[in-house]
């Protein structure tokens, strides 16, 4: 039983929405609108393409980027779906490229739902100070849900500084021409249950290495074939699914992860890219990196997705799976408990579990942890972010959701060795939205997706209301003493 309320100091530093933050991404209404803007271009003459391409460089010249090559990249998509003019000019490519080109204003509405992680470059600070990560779910026009990252400090009497933003522009580029094994693709295939002829008829035509194109290039060949289209069923849609949803991304040379936008990509993240848990991982040889676990949401159903960025400018993202893979608000266990890893979910909807599997990507084995118990949790119960580890055990912010939905903040102690195993949890909640934090898009929510340990203090960032972020302090001892 919790004995008196925990004494939890907010911070006067917030994170709000900010229309000045942008970055360039392609412009697209469709193939027959397409055609005729692309025909009105053609019309004119080599100085009419001249003056209009300079005007416009010139009018976007405060984005400080490479217009030029966006343009390019931007026409080379467009041609992929359309037909351009037969041998046009590079001057009349990059004007066609630049009328598929918007700006677009990525945290012009919300910025919220944060996670924090020790930056894994410590250098450079003042003494009993930390520099941290952050991510944060970022929404702009047609509310549409991209990834953020911002950086900072936590000085030794818990005060945060935060580094300012960096010069985004340009959304994280996918890797083109991504290759795949034969090996690889085969392991990933059969843990999809497609252990048929047809995968097999697909692969024998394929070198090895191959890219995503080569692959969806022998579908189309074999598709047309009767006796391999009444076996296949739903193989090219698994195809696509397995080729197109894992992807690799690079960043600009020189950017730091306070650069870089994660945009949806992928057709199973077009609508939104939601709430990652980023956390640091130390691998069994001690290096760390950064994972991060968030939800993929095409406007019909929810895909669970996991990055890995091994170092600075690359990522590696990925689709999780096996019949735990599901639901929203998967994190990863900051290192391997027990020679395995292991995540917090809740999978179906409604509880708390925690997951183990020897395959990072592949989660088949969870356990029921905590059921909704508290009044203020009846709704459901679940992690908010990456359970941190105490010498008195992993320490698991959760929420709980009550009556009209109301979202509050809890905690709850698990076994360092057998993470299954539940200590204690606090009876009441930990943080509640107070009365400057209930009104937004979702009102009457505080939800964080990942908070830390530093200096005898657990910082917990937090989402208020689906619109801004703040920040939250409390001694750590204090909340241990309530658990144990």
């Amino acid at each position: 039983m919790d004995r008196e309320i925990l004494a939890v100091k907010r911070s006067p530093v917030r994170l709000a929405a900010d229309a000045s933050l942008t970055i360039t991404r392609l412009f697209w209404a469709g193939a027959e609108r397409a055609r005729k803007v692309i025909d009105r271009v053609a019309a004119l003459d080599e100085m009419q393409v001249a003056r209009l391409l300079a005007s416009t460089v010139r009018d976007f010249d405060h984005l400080n980027i490479d217009l030029e090559d966006i343009f390019l990249e931007h026409y080379e998509q467009v041609s992929q779906r359309v037909r351009m003019p037969a041998a046009p000019t590079v001057k009349r490519m990059l004007l066609i490229g630049a009328y598929f080109t918007l700006e677009y204003a990525f945290a012009s509405s919300a910025l919220f739902n944060p996670s924090m992680a020790p930056a894994i470059d410590q250098e450079g600070l003042d003494e009993g100070s930390l520099r941290f990560a952050m991510s944060l779910r970022a929404v702009g026009e047609g509310h549409l849900s991209s990834v953020v990252f911002r950086q900072g400090t936590i000085d030794r009497a818990g005060e945060i500084t935060m580094d300012p933003p960096g010069l985004f522009h340009e959304a994280a580029r996918r890797v083109k021409n991504r290759q795949f094994t034969k090996a690889t693709f085969r392991v990933q295939l059969a843990e999809m249950g497609m252990r048929d002829a047809v995968p097999d008829l697909v692969l024998e035509q394929l070198d090895d290495p191959f890219t995503l194109q080569d692959l969806l290039r022998v579908v189309n060949r074999i598709e047309t074939q009767a006796e391999t289209t009444a076996r296949r069923g739903g193989a090219r849609q698994d195809f696509e699914w397995l080729g197109s949803y894992d992807y690799d991304i690079e960043s600009p040379p020189g950017a730091n992860i306070a650069e870089l936008v994660l945009f949806p990509i992928s057709e199973a993240e077009s609508q939104g890219m939601e709430d990652m848990r980023l956390v640091r991982f130390v691998d069994d040889d001690g290096s760390p990196c950064y994972y991060g676990t968030y939800t993929a949401f095409n406007g019909r159903e929810i895909l669970p997705q996991i990055i890995k960025m091994p170092r600075p400018g690359l990522a590696h993202v990925r689709t999780l799976s096996g019949r735990c893979a599901r639901n929203k608000g998967l994190a990863l266990f900051p290192r391997k408990v027990q020679g395995h890893f292991m995540m917090s979910g809740r999978i179906d909807g409604e509880n708390l579990y925690i997951m183990k599997s020897d395959n990072i990507r592949v989660w088949d084995e969870a356990v029921l942890v905590q059921e909704p118990h508290f009044p203020w949790e009846f709704v459901q119960i679940g992690n908010c972010g990456s359970p941190i580890e105490t010498e008195a055990g992993w320490l698991l912010l959760t929420h709980g959701v009550g009556p009209m939905r109301h979202y509050c903040i809890g905690a709850m102690l698990l076994d360092l060795h057998d993470p299954t195993k539940l200590i204690g949890r606090l009876e009441r909640p930990l943080l509640i939205p107070e009365a400057d934090e209930r009104s937004g898009y979702v009102p009457n929510v505080v939800y964080s997706c990942g908070g830390l340990v530093h200096n005898g203090m657990l910082v917990i960032p937090y989402g208020i209301s689906d619109a801004a972020t703040g920040f939250a302090t409390v001694s750590l001892d204090d909340l241990l003493a309530r658990l144990c």
